[in-house]
């Protein structure tokens, strides 16, 4: 069982940055693949950016590929987004996910992963 939290949501103008953490419980986070997804009011939750396990392959969605990154630090079990150059479309709730997956890529199917977070707001104003 592994429990996540997000953090570093917030109010931020077009244009600017953030950085989320997902803080994830338990001794075994370097087996995981893990992911961030989001979900904008009326809208069906998408993939935005996963990374493997060891942190060595990474993938973005299209929308967010040059301005967002995914890293993890598996010492300290966490996974982050920086999130640059945003705009108001980014404007969601995140979410990081874990997989229980034993598989050494990286996982852009939602419906891959089996562990989620509570979600963590950013609102991006023009």
């Amino acid at each position: 069982q592994v429990q996540l939290v997000e953090s570093g949501g917030g109010l931020v103008q077009a244009g600017g940055s953030l950085r989320l953490s997902c803080a994830a419980s338990g001794r075994t986070f370097s087996s995981y693949p893990m992911g961030w997804f989001r979900q904008a009011p009326g809208k069906e939750r998408e993939f935005v950016a996963a990374i493997s396990r060891n942190g060595g392959s990474t993938y973005s969605a299209d929308s967010v590929k040059g301005r967002f990154t995914i890293s993890r630090d598996n010492a300290k079990n966490t996974v982050y987004l920086q999130m640059n150059s945003l705009k108001p479309e980014d404007t969601a709730v995140y979410y990081c996910a874990a997989a229980a997956a034993q598989f050494m890529g990286v996982i852009s199917r939602g419906s891959v992963y089996d562990y989620w977070g509570q979600g963590t707001q950013v609102t991006v104003s023009s």
